[in-house]
């Protein structure tokens, strides 16, 4: 039987966790965004079919490539960012399903069905990164998840010629509680978000 974690993991991982703004100049090791993934990759998808796919931006020339497509509030904190995850689905990802899901011929559900494909991947990818951001905090490092930014040149400047699409972008570090850490902004009470049917 699993154990309820801790407090301080859930403070951790929920009650304490923040949207940083800011970075320490800490490096995040290429170790740590392995380890990162590799508990990540664990969180299930349907069919067990895994269409996220991760760049971390973390090198000068990535940084510049991605520069020229961020909004104009996220350039500056993504640029000081030790690390930025591009968040993307590949919608072949039915073309891994005889290897990721054995027990059925799952590829055949999706061959020539594009609105399946589409509705798959982007709710798979989508839940992929939650995981992603849940294992960044679960290894200490901090998250600051965004949209604004030109989707489709991030696509032809990181995805060109495949049939992977940008989704969303995190960046990761260590944040810095002391520069543009906003409010905590209230959320909604379980009756006003939840019924018990």
């Amino acid at each position: 039987m699993n154990e309820l974690l801790s407090e301080s993991a859930l403070d951790q991982l929920f009650r304490h966790a923040r949207t940083f703004n800011a970075w320490l100049p800490r490096d995040v090791s290429d170790e740590q965004l392995h380890q990162l993934y590799n508990l990540a990759k664990f969180g299930p998808t349907s069919a067990n079919a895994s269409p996220m796919r991760v760049v971390f931006v973390k090198s000068k020339q990535a940084k510049a490539r991605l520069e020229p497509f961020l909004s104009e509030g996220n350039r500056a904190k993504t640029m000081e960012a030790p690390v930025t995850a591009i968040i993307a689905t590949d919608h072949e990802f039915y073309e891994q399903l005889p290897r990721l899901f054995p027990h059925a011929d799952a590829r055949s559900w999706f061959v020539g069905n594009q609105p399946m494909i589409d509705a798959t991947a982007f709710r798979n990818g989508t839940l992929q990164g939650a995981y992603v951001l849940l294992a960044a905090r679960a290894i200490g490092l901090d998250c600051g998840p965004m949209s604004g930014f030109d989707q489709a040149g991030v696509d032809a400047a990181f995805f060109a010629g495949t049939a992977v699409k940008s989704n969303f972008l995190i960046n990761l570090g260590y944040g810095d509680a002391s520069r543009n850490l906003f409010p905590r902004s209230p959320r909604l009470a379980f009756d006003e978000a939840c019924t018990i049917a």
